[in-house]
């Protein structure tokens, strides 16, 4: 069976995402570790919260901390994307050009007491999970986190703590393909 979430922006509580089991990649042309919850393995997440904490470091990077109240989630949002070799030699100028004035735009909107939401790749940092972002919006709705909560724990329940089985059989509903897409 396909992993059906593994490219998705699984939503996840803070101290689900910093409980992922990380394993080494089995596959010796990519050095990247995998993160798995339960047995079921991920790739990128999405979490909202407040911001609690903000680095930044121009034209480097903004180091900052989503908390949902349960933990805080380390995020990191590249800005160095104009003067990186390593981007330059994999993307046309005008991709790095529209990439860098949103990330621009990201680390502007990014202040501490902002309620946000995050999605990015999860990757690992000094032993320790963290998320690389892709994308940042702050929420004006003041249901937002209350939502995004009863979004995770019906996830939680009904796709992410279902085990794909070796064969035909039950697998996560067709809610989580509903509520994946959102």
């Amino acid at each position: 069976m396909q992993n059906q979430v593994y490219n998705s922006y699984v939503k996840l509580l803070a101290f689900d995402l910093l409980s992922l089991t990380q394993t080494p990649s089995s596959s010796s042309s990519v050095s990247e570790p995998t993160f798995s919850r339960r047995g079921i393995p991920l790739s990128r997440a999405e979490t909202l919260g407040t911001v609690t904490f903000r680095d930044h470091k121009p034209h480097k990077f903004l180091r900052f901390l989503i908390d949902d109240g349960t933990a805080s989630v380390p995020c990191i949002l590249w800005l160095n994307h104009m003067t990186s070799p390593y981007l330059a030699r994999r993307r046309r100028p005008d991709d790095l050009r529209l990439i860098a004035d949103s990330s621009a735009r990201f680390a502007a909107e990014v202040r501490v007491g902002v309620v946000a939401r995050v999605r990015g790749r999860i990757g690992c940092y000094n032993g320790k999970v963290q998320l690389t972002v892709s994308d940042v919006v702050v929420e004006r709705d003041p249901n937002a986190e209350i939502l995004h909560w009863l979004d995770c724990i019906n996830l939680a329940r009904n796709c992410y703590n279902v085990l794909p089985g070796p064969g035909p059989g039950p697998g996560p509903s067709s809610a989580c393909k509903e509520n994946q897409a959102e």
